[in-house]
């Protein structure tokens, strides 16, 4: 089941202004994004499993089309950091209307939400920006202070789980598969990321990742070709982008996500929406992980050039 020719170039020689017009333009949002449950097959494990080798050396936009045409019900999760752009560009070409996730932590950087606005009125795509529970929320700051982060890491934990974890589990409900931009370059333990998987930690639906071969120099290239809109902070040092508080900019030398919960050090970094990847290739197994998974012990260095770090 080959799904398209091996990529030789991110180029687009079509480029056209990412402004297009289409149906299913807006911004919806909610506590629990996402259309009603359904009962669409997923398929087992183990065909996922061959897709994924057969999707290898597919380009990015034959795994969205894939995608598309194998899941009834597809959401693009986006941080609208770059990869998140040239994904939505990407997926709003091949679907306009496409039903697209977010979430808008209540601590998110103005840029964030500036930039998740422009998408949402431009690109022709359904975006849902989801919300923590404002009762969840409520019960852990009048526990441990709005600023709980910073005293341990187990309420670093807590508070990505309430913000990130639990309201994604909520808005990919009902859905059969969810795209992500992840890439095996951005850390040691996306290295095993497979193009398709099963995710159990969302019901078992399919996560399938467009841009895993992609490097930091192809994301880049692509929002240049495409003249696609990148987040303002980028221009300002960040190279991996999140909540305001657990963000700061990069120095020279730093690995991509140094900024991310940067007063934890070296430790793991990841707000727990993926679970770390074991073993060998993208046949790897899925190991849970208490609060962060490590997905920001990068291996390559900041250089002149933006970077972007996409979860």
């Amino acid at each position: 089941m080959r799904a398209g020719p091996r990529r030789a170039s991110h180029g687009d020689p079509d480029a056209h202004d990412f402004a297009q017009p289409g149906a299913g333009r807006g911004t919806v949002r909610s506590r629990a994004a996402g259309p009603p449950p359904v009962n669409a097959a997923i398929g087992p494990p183990d065909e996922l499993e061959v897709a994924s080798r057969d999707l290898e050396d597919a380009d990015a936009e034959a795994i969205l089309a894939w995608t598309f045409e194998r899941f009834p019900r597809v959401a693009v999760v986006a941080s609208f950091q770059a990869e998140s752009v040239v994904l939505l560009d990407m997926a709003s070409r091949l679907r306009p209307g496409v039903e697209v996730v977010t979430l808008d932590t209540g601590r998110l950087p103005q840029e964030t939400h500036d930039l998740m606005d422009m998408v949402g009125r431009t690109f022709p795509v359904r975006l849902h920006v989801v919300s923590p529970d404002p009762a969840e929320l409520a019960a852990m700051t009048g526990e441990h202070g709005v600023n709980l982060f910073y005293l341990s890491e187990e309420l670093l934990h807590l508070c990505c789980e309430f913000r990130n974890t639990r309201p994604l589990k909520r808005a990919l409900a009902g859905y059969d598969a969810w795209v992500t931009g992840l890439r095996r370059e951005q850390a040691s333990t996306r290295r095993a990321t497979p193009v398709v998987a099963h995710d159990p930690g969302h019901g078992g639906i399919a996560k399938v990742a467009p841009l895993v071969r992609w490097s930091h120099d192809d994301v880049w290239e692509r929002i240049r070709s495409r003249a696609l809109p990148t987040h303002a902070l980028y221009a300002q040092g960040y190279t991996s982008i999140g909540c305001a508080p657990c963000t700061r900019a990069t120095r020279p030398g730093e690995d991509e996500r140094a900024g991310r919960w940067w007063w934890e050090g070296d430790s793991i970094k990841e707000c727990g929406l993926h679970p770390v990847l074991t073993g060998p290739g993208a046949a790897a197994d899925v190991a849970t992980s208490p609060g962060r998974a490590d997905a920001g012990a990068e291996s390559t260095a900041v250089t002149a050039a933006p970077r972007g770090a996409e979860g």
